[in-house]
């Protein structure tokens, strides 16, 4: 039996902050010499509220998945209601109405011809299971490729598959030596999109082209043109090179249209989905892929099966968090606050461009993101990075620097007033810091 003596009740005379730092091990945060960490006890619509009642804006939708507001009742009534009914069912040999409705559901909203949906649990396995698919697609086929073509700067996530897609940085750095290597190529543009093709029509073991489409996120929410991905793509094609895109940031509603590859005429084999799926309330992803790559694992010789899962895989309670959120999505409110947001970044860049202190502002639909000018200091570990984020959190508002970036990434709930708020600190800021 277990030692019960060993449970102990939290020390009632430390706060929420002290209690955390006894027990907890933050991502990305050198513990060492990392600042208290904000206790937050509830959320409502754009709002989070720490433990002493201050309100904060979170203008970064909590990393990018709260597309729908904190707590948003309809979500939450829809969990409540399936959590009476099956909380979770193991997912091989067995099935559920949540998993298959969203799967109906999702399939014809996404670009190009998605006919099969692969649940995982983040936006790092479902790119995991892409990779798979291309790697094993080929190798069912009987014409085994190996190498992977993806874009300098890239995150995927930081499972071992996911990093080595990823551009190599301070994130994958311990780690470098373990990677499987991959073609990095530079983002495409009107100058080098000729010398891109050129390359991509020379390959001949390349499996599958891993993107984020139009936006590198961690990268630097680097931004990049469609025509020029299109063009890509028609190559990658014509070399016989699975497409995949990474639509776990850009998907549902952040680049203005519900997905960016919708503003692609060359759409993908394969997408990646997670962070807003389920409107930012629990853990779940997803793999998409058209009946082409499923049907090559069709086959008698169990070998051709995809053999990969998880514990949680379509988790009921997830599946119909995701549905109550795809809901809230297609309404046209919701599409109507996108376009509203978009605007109203378009205006606030043309009103800092031409500050001194801003070296290059970029938007694309309700993301935008304003480059600080440092000179040659430009490192995700910039000293500016924590001015600008306490200097923030200090008049109430969430945003987490890339180094010298900050960006605007809201729910899309959030009201004129409390954008036009933020607009404000970033104007005072580009005077004070």
């Amino acid at each position: 039996m277990s030692d019960t003596s060993k449970l102990q009740t939290p020390n009632s005379k430390l706060n929420l902050a002290e209690r955390d730092k006894k027990v907890i091990w933050h991502p990305y945060t050198q513990m060492k010499n990392a600042l208290p960490h904000i206790p937050i006890v509830r959320g409502e619509g754009v709002y989070i509220f720490d433990e002493d009642g201050k309100k904060y804006i979170d203008a970064v939708s909590s990393w990018w998945v709260n597309i729908h507001g904190h707590a948003h009742p309809y979500i939450a009534q829809k969990v409540a209601e399936q959590l009476n009914v099956l909380e979770h069912v193991i997912f091989a040999g067995f099935t559920h109405e949540p998993a298959v409705l969203l799967a109906e559901r999702l399939l014809p909203v996404l670009p190009g011809k998605q006919e099969k949906v692969f649940y995982t649990d983040n936006g790092s396995t479902a790119v995991e299971v892409a990779l798979k698919m291309c790697l094993q697609y080929w190798d069912n086929k009987g014409k085994p490729k190996t190498r992977i073509l993806a874009f300098k700067n890239a995150y995927h996530g930081d499972t071992f598959g996911a990093m080595s897609v990823s551009g190599r940085s301070i994130f994958t750095d311990a780690f470098n030596s373990l990677l499987f290597d991959v073609d990095f190529i530079d983002l495409p543009d009107a100058e080098n999109i000729s010398d891109l093709i050129s390359q991509i029509s020379n390959l001949t073991s390349t499996a599958c082209f891993i993107f984020e489409p139009l936006i590198l996120g961690s990268g630097g929410m680097l931004m990049y043109e469609a025509k020029y991905l299109d063009e890509l793509i028609a190559a990658c094609r014509k070399a016989g090179i699975l497409i995949i895109a990474d639509e776990v940031m850009t998907g549902f509603g952040r680049t203005g249209t519900y997905f960016a590859c919708e503003k692609l005429n060359h759409k993908p084999d394969i997408i990646c989905l997670s962070k807003g799926l389920t409107g930012g309330t629990m853990p779940l992803g997803i793999t998409t892929c058209t009946d082409e790559i499923f049907d090559a694992f069709l086959s008698e010789d169990k070998l051709k099966t995809l053999y990969h899962g998880h514990s949680f895989t379509a988790n009921p309670i997830a599946c119909v968090a995701s549905l109550a959120s795809l809901d809230i999505l297609l309404q046209e409110e919701t599409l109507a606050n996108i376009k509203r947001i978009e605007a109203k970044h378009a205006l606030f860049l043309e009103e800092i461009k031409a500050h001194a202190r801003v070296k290059a502002v970029r938007q694309t639909g309700t993301i935008i993101a304003i480059e600080w000018e440092t000179g040659n200091e430009t490192s995700y570990l910039s000293n500016l990075r924590n001015l600008l984020y306490k200097f923030f959190l200090d008049k109430g508002i969430v945003l987490r620097p890339l180094g010298n970036i900050i960006y605007i990434l809201p729910p899309y709930v959030i009201s004129d007033t409390d954008l036009n708020y933020i607009y404000g600190a970033i104007k005072q800021a580009l005077e004070e810091i």
